[in-house]
């Protein structure tokens, strides 16, 4: 089969593929014939810098996310040809992920799925849609009274985020530091320019969902309302952790800091994203589709930053 295989450091622009053996199933994994992925800030962290990790399997098929169709079900109660996603779990990290034809992957981060969307949009939603839906559900709590704001919305969890909770009932504030990007929250009930300072700027926010990560995230902290709740999933500002962090002082009295990390996906959880999205009417944000022999290119488009939404190839 053909499959991105990394042993070090490789910039977009050398990414290449390889011709590897199709896996051999093992007790307690799975065969997935890969329709589709989604491609993910978090592989291109690996591609360019965690690589060099001694914690990283090299050499190693990145990919966090997939759909697909059972290929072999080895001793599960999966049957061949059953459509499926997987994610995470230690995917294109800790064993072989989803850049290839085929991926062996551990039953229990392999899901059944009942969707009707074509698998180009299918692809787009495993990883994104499961991180915003645990943020906003599990990190949040959100109720459809709350006004949410989602800082760094134009991201593809961003626009998920802002999809979900605008069909869940909430008002929400969408920000990006690009003005350019304004017109692209449209969904949003308010879309606001990003200058680094929102506090004192907003009124009203019960809930707060921080993709921008710890480079902001004590401007998010003071722009609660008391007894609000601020979500931190994403480091899209690249700074990664709080140095000097004194939670006395850092977080304002009445207001709650808490995180969302998306390993731990349960069958229950996947089934009540695609009900909701299919209650609902929600299709991704995609915003640019490959072939995976096309998959430099692929990887050029996600370090450039410029695609507004979801990249996603199709195998």
């Amino acid at each position: 089969m053909k499959a991105l295989v990394l042993n070090g450091v490789t910039p977009a622009e050398d990414v290449e593929l390889s011709e590897v053996e199709i896996p051999k199933v093992i007790p307690g994994w799975v065969l997935v014939k890969v329709k589709a992925f989604g491609m993910n800030h978090s592989e291109q962290i690996l591609r360019l810098h965690e690589i060099e990790n001694d914690y990283i399997n090299k050499p190693v098929i990145p990919g966090i996310e997939c759909v697909g169709e059972i290929a072999d079900a080895s001793d599960s109660d999966f049957q061949a040809g059953q459509k499926v996603a997987a994610l995470m779990g230690g995917m294109g990290r800790s064993f072989n992920g989803s850049y290839a034809e085929y991926a062996l992957l551990p039953v229990h981060h392999v899901f059944p799925v009942e969707s009707s969307l074509p698998w180009t949009q299918f692809g787009a939603v495993p990883e994104t849609y499961f991180t915003a839906w645990g943020s906003l559900f599990e990190g949040l709590d959100i109720q459809p009274s709350d006004t949410l704001l989602v800082r760094g919305a134009t991201c593809a969890l961003g626009y998920a985020a802002c999809q979900i909770a605008k069909a869940y009932g909430c008002q929400v504030i969408a920000t990006t530091h690009r003005e350019g990007k304004l017109s692209l929250l449209a969904e949003a009930d308010e879309a606001v320019l990003d200058t680094g300072r929102l506090c004192g700027k907003l009124a009203g926010v019960t809930k707060a969902l921080e993709l921008v990560g710890p480079k902001t995230l004590s401007d998010t902290l003071q722009c609660m309302e008391k007894g609000g709740i601020v979500c931190n999933t994403g480091i899209l500002g690249g700074v990664y952790t709080l140095n000097g962090f004194d939670p006395i002082k850092y977080i304002p009295n009445g207001v709650y800091l808490t995180g969302f990390h998306s390993n731990w996906p349960t069958r229950e959880v996947m089934r009540d994203i695609f009900a909701f999205m299919d209650e609902k009417g929600l299709e991704p944000c995609i915003g640019a589709v490959y072939d995976f022999k096309d998959i430099r290119d692929a990887c050029v488009a996600l370090d450039s930053g410029k695609v507004n939404g979801k990249i996603v190839v199709t195998v």
